[in-house]
């Protein structure tokens, strides 16, 4: 791998999506080192983004197709694309590794894929793994995929695996609140349209959510669209699975779609023997990431989480039916979540150079 000594070459697929121009502003943030950056749409409908090179002088356009994969350094995955770039291709690198680093934050399915699998990818979450290591990460030491966790597996996580490093968890359930900004741009587009058209006693736009989100929740979409909500949950539970590795329960996990635009919010049941004490099992989530409300303050929203890298956590309660059970309300922005962890996967491979 050639790496320009005025930085590295990135790729980021899915540019114009909502995902995608959140990872740009975080790269831009921390500073990310990059001579070039190679943006890619595949929304018909969005504005395409042109390759910039930072390498010399005022930044240059280039065509799509002149990259290969031997001219990047880092390809970030941040939507779903129909067209698949040349240099992602994986028949394209069957004599050996690919060339770059592939950070997926597509969050497709396997059973839902609707273009060729991405090579085999380990999930990571960076600030997690320096405190809980994932077994397996030695024989992964040479892997050049990997997949950025989804939001909610990144908070699920996060709690579960601070709370069993100090007391035992019998079991865990999940609810997961996702916004429309999970099903992108064209979510956020119909549910506005929706609250919309509602007001004014016309008739909805249904294609994203298969029936009314708007002044409404759903457990599964309706009809014959709709099909996001159930991918997503897909997703999720497979990530956890991987994820977690049995260190901790993987939770019983529902998700709900609900009529809000931006943000995530998780209702965390645990149950823990012997009972822990509330107090003890909030103080056991403190730590990077997580912002722990404690006496009267008021229960965080995901309103207040927008463009905050932190996840908010209400102090924990008792169920008062169920000893040693323990109820946990987090919220976070899921945008900023997903695009700063992918952000951190790449930092943590820079010494792989």
């Amino acid at each position: 791998m050639k790496t320009s000594p005025a930085g590295y070459r990135v790729a980021v697929v899915g540019a114009s999506s909502l995902l995608g121009k959140e990872l740009l502003n975080v790269l831009g943030e921390r500073h990310f080192p990059f001579s070039r950056l190679v943006t890619f749409s595949d929304e018909e409908d969005e504005p395409e983004l042109p390759i910039l090179d930072l390498s010399d002088g005022p930044p240059t356009a280039s065509l799509d197709e002149n990259v290969t994969a031997s001219e990047l350094d880092f390809a970030f995955v941040a939507a779903r694309y129909r067209h698949m770039p040349a240099f992602l291709d994986p028949g394209s690198s069957a004599q050996g590794p690919p060339p770059c680093f592939v950070i997926d934050l597509s969050g497709v399915a396997p059973a839902e894929e609707p273009r060729p699998p991405l090579r085999r990818s380990i999930v990571r979450v960076p600030f997690l793994d320096r405190s809980f290591p994932v077994r397996g990460t030695a024989e992964g030491a040479d892997a050049r995929a990997y997949v950025g966790a989804r939001p909610a597996t990144i908070v699920i996580s996060t709690l579960l695996l601070r709370l069993g490093a100090r007391f035992p968890l019998k079991r865990a359930v999940a609810h997961v609140f996702a916004s429309a900004s999970e099903t992108g741009s064209h979510g956020i587009d119909e549910l506005q349209k929706q609250t919309v058209n509602l007001l004014s006693f016309q008739k909805i736009p249904r294609k994203v959510f298969g029936g009314q989100l708007a002044f409404n929740l759903m457990s599964r979409p309706s009809g014959t669209s709709g099909g996001e909500l159930l991918a997503l949950e897909n997703v999720l539970r497979q990530q956890l699975q991987e994820y977690l590795q049995g260190r901790v329960p993987v939770p019983a996990l529902r998700l709900v779609q609900v009529p809000v635009f931006h943000s995530l919010a998780v209702s965390l049941f645990v149950e823990t023997d012997p009972p822990a004490a509330p107090e003890k099992a909030g103080e056991t989530l403190l730590g990077e990431r997580i912002d722990l409300r404690r006496g009267a303050h008021d229960s965080p929203t995901p309103v207040e989480v927008a463009g905050s890298d932190e996840i908010q956590v209400d102090r924990v309660t008792a169920d008062p039916d169920h000893p040693g059970g323990l109820w946990i309300w987090a919220v976070a922005d899921n945008l900023r979540l997903a695009a700063g962890n992918a952000v951190e996967i790449a930092e943590s491979l820079r010494g792989r150079m």
